[in-house]
């Protein structure tokens, strides 16, 4: 296997294309430098313009336990600054998720702690494992979360929990993070590959311009108004209706369509 810190390939299945983003670092539970900060940016926005659903997984049965500790001890002894562009690049592939127009999927077992762990707040849809293992534990080790975790998980669970989560640094099941609505979904480890082909392939099938408006409609409503969303919404179901591609679904639906 290649030693680049993010893998990029690509698979056609069920009518559209996936891209498959891996997290190179299976030797270091693939931790987060710079190069796989900059790798994973711009693997999204490269996998974007060529498929139609992008999958971010960890290589060799780990997600991610956060950023590369000896990474941040040697930019560290240069002055905080120098750690600037480790913080800096990774939440900006974080927050470029939100603007890309197709759906991002992230396939979590094993560790996602601390930055991965933010990078699972991150995605659009999140699959776990029942046993993987997830927390933001950067208190444990008298640091603060750098990738977007007290901003990101208040949102996600409300104050109490998220607040309580990151204070302690618990380490909860990837079963109890479907349960808080941290993950869409979690799965035993004898179903979890087949629980990922099948939300790949059913996103795959999909229009994807309807999912793109469905994808932009509900990351710029959550930083609006629901008065703002509201009106958003209705002007984006018009200007998609009045596609060919809507006109085709409707057709289906009714009956009245050349398939």
């Amino acid at each position: 296997m290649t030693d680049e810190p993010v893998l990029l390939s690509y698979e056609d299945r069920g009518g559209g294309r996936i891209a498959h983003l891996t997290l190179n670092r299976p030797h270091a539970r693939n931790a987060i430098t710079i190069a796989l900060a900059e790798g994973l940016r711009s693997g999204l926005a490269e996998a974007a313009g060529n498929a139609d659903v992008i999958l971010i997984r960890g290589a060799e049965g780990n997600f991610s336990t956060g950023g590369d500790f000896g990474e941040v001890a040697r930019l560290r002894e240069q002055g905080s600054e120098a750690l600037r562009p480790l913080f800096e690049t990774f939440i900006g592939a974080c927050e470029l998720i939100a603007e890309l127009p197709v759906p991002v999927v992230a396939a979590v077992e094993g560790y996602a702690m601390a930055g991965g762990f933010e990078l699972l707040q991150s995605v659009d849809i999140a699959i776990v494992r029942t046993d993987a293992v997830l927390a933001d534990n950067h208190a444990n080790f008298g640091m603060i979360p750098g990738g977007g975790g007290s901003q990101r998980l208040p949102r996600i669970l409300g104050v109490p929990r998220a607040m309580g989560h990151i204070l302690l640094g618990d380490r909860m099941t990837g079963a109890q993070a479907a349960e808080w609505g941290l993950a869409y979904r979690a799965a035993p480890p004898e179903q979890f590959d087949d629980t990922v082909a099948e939300v790949l392939t059913n996103l795959a099938g999909k229009d994807t311009d309807a999912l793109a408006r469905i994808k932009h409609l509900v990351r710029a409503g959550l930083r609006g108004s629901l008065a703002d969303g509201l009106a958003s919404e209705v002007e984006s179901t018009l200007a998609h209706l009045g596609g060919e591609r809507a006109g085709a679904g409707i057709g289906r639906f009714t009956g009245k369509g050349d398939s």
